[in-house]
């Protein structure tokens, strides 16, 4: 494993190292919360950042596995195309934001708008989620261990939400699903592919859209 440390170099050059590499195993030291760190790698890199990342951490991936040993602030993992992003604490909001592929691990609990706009990667969130959630979600899948603040799946279009715990409201278009073989199969890989083994998959809740915000119509003008 190499070493790369934000005490010796600068952030720009550790990135730049990063997104020219083709294969390896790299540890980023000393991050002290920086943002923008391990952005934009495509190679199937494997990253482990040992501390605390500020905002965007693991931005636009595609192919790399980035672990990251503590806690992110917004917007980890936006516009992941594929791989993989694990985070050993808790993140910010906007975790996942516009995410096309790829898994987002969060260990803790994640801010509000959690997989907003998300296009078709998976996030599974051990803890609870922030107020609107899912906001925009057009594919793809969420799953939440915990609770779910206000306004889950507002504007939701065919993302699906798996919730272990409590919701506090739904947002404009999303409701409850009845639970089929199909779902229960999905989430049980999830669980399975983020590396969660002692929550099962029974007990949990999906919701998906109503579908009555696809066209607009005056008589659901209000709920835009």
């Amino acid at each position: 494993m190499k070493t790369l440390d934000l005490r010796t170099a600068p952030l720009r050059e550790i990135n730049r190292i990063l997104q020219n590499e083709h294969e390896g195993f790299y540890e980023i030291r000393n991050s002290s919360g920086q943002h923008a760190l391990a952005v934009g790698l495509t190679a199937p890199l494997s990253v482990t950042i040992d501390g605390h990342a500020g905002y965007y951490a693991a931005g636009m991936n595609q192919n790399a596995r980035i672990i990251i040993n503590g806690n992110v602030g917004q917007g980890v993992a936006e516009n992941m195309m594929s791989g993989s992003v694990h985070v050993k604490g808790c993140a910010s909001s906007s975790a996942g934001a516009t995410a096309q592929g790829g898994l987002l691990v969060i260990d803790g609990d994640a801010g509000a708008r959690c997989g907003i706009s998300l296009k078709g990667a998976n996030i599974v969130v051990r803890g609870s989620v922030g107020h609107m959630s899912a906001f925009m979600a057009q594919s793809g899948n969420l799953v939440i261990c915990g609770d779910a603040g206000d306004a889950l799946g507002d504007s939701l279009y065919e993302t699906r939400i798996f919730v272990k715990g409590k919701v506090r409201s739904l947002g404009a278009d999303c409701e409850e699903k009845e639970m089929t073989p199909q779902d229960l199969e999905i989430l049980s890989s999830l669980l399975n592919d983020a590396g969660i083994h002692d929550i099962s998959a029974s007990g949990f809740h999906v919701y998906g859209s109503a579908r009555t915000l696809y066209h607009f119509h005056v008589d659901n003008a209000s709920a835009y």
